[in-house]
């Protein structure tokens, strides 16, 4: 899932925080300083990022959590398939019972995965751009989340058609198709099934306008993301917001929405600095300090 707002390529490695937090295992009980002056990117050491790209690269942990949630997403199929009623979308309302059935899934961190894209701002120290990120996905070096091709072949061969609804811009998605038929996934000829960004007057990040447009023609079975707001609109608040929200939800979670883990970006990371006007990393940095529950 792409967030479209500034992704914080944050860096922790600043000599002066550094030095503030050497000696403590949950980070100050306080805000750490401003950098002091003259401070340089020269003086960055290390990236927040890091270990989380390495996570997802690496870990058997994250191998299993995806593999997990696409076999429940394939058990949740075939439950769904058998209640002409069901329907996982919020903006899908009335009988659907004659429907042709569909699955709506976003495709960065859910169905492709960018963590080379990731680990290239963790080593070269850089902070996420559009441009960048665009340059990326033209290299059409992308992989696959382990478990998504799996469950999309059978979405398949159960006569379910797969959307699927991006924040990647239109001006690249014929890369992107490139893409995911390089990795062999699904994509139906009959109506167009990759939604993009600036596609259709779909100009913002919000996605309920092209999910709405799916279920208008088709009974959503299931919609697959990593990201909050691939399921429902009004994600972007405060972690205290967020929370009621997806309480709101709670029995749609593991049944009819099926979350991917990423802890990398998301529209999480903006909840902490929500209410600020384009935060510094030093902002930003303060924040994610004040938000630990350090329990003491």
């Amino acid at each position: 899932m792409i967030f479209h707002r500034s992704r914080h390529g944050v860096l922790i490695g600043l000599v002066t925080i550094v030095a503030a937090c050497a000696s403590r295992s949950n980070g100050p009980s306080v805000s750490p300083a401003p950098p002091a002056a003259g401070a340089t990117q020269a003086a960055r050491q290390t990236h927040e990022n890091l270990n989380a790209v390495l996570w997802m690269q690496t870990a058997a942990e994250y191998r299993a959590s995806t593999m997990q949630a696409y076999r429940l997403a394939q058990l949740q199929l075939d439950t769904a398939l058998g209640d002409p009623a069901w329907t996982a979308a919020t903006e899908q309302t009335g009988d659907v019972s004659s429907l042709p059935p569909a699955v709506i899934l976003d495709l960065d961190e859910t169905v492709i995965d960018n963590s080379a894209f990731q680990a290239r701002q963790v080593q070269d120290a850089s902070a996420y751009s559009e441009e960048a990120w665009n340059r990326w996905v033209e290299e059409r070096k992308s992989g696959a989340i382990p478990g998504a091709i799996e469950f999309l072949a059978y979405a398949k061969s159960r006569g379910v058609t797969p959307f699927y609804v991006t924040n990647r811009d239109h001006k690249v998605e014929d890369a992107t198709r490139d893409v995911l038929a390089k990795l062999g996934v699904p994509v139906t000829a009959e109506r167009d099934a990759v939604l993009t960004r600036h596609e259709s007057g779909w100009d913002g990040s919000d996605k309920s306008s092209r999910r709405q447009s799916v279920a208008a023609n088709y009974r959503v079975l299931l919609v697959v993301g990593d990201n909050f707001e691939d399921f429902v609109s009004g994600t972007r608040a405060s972690v205290t917001d967020r929370a009621a929200l997806m309480q709101k939800y709670e029995a749609f979670w593991g049944r009819k929405w099926i979350v991917l883990p990423n802890p990398t970006y998301g529209s999480w990371d903006g909840a902490l600095t929500f209410g600020m006007t384009q935060p510094s990393d030093d902002q930003t940095l303060a924040a994610k300090y004040h938000a630990l529950k350090t329990e003491r």
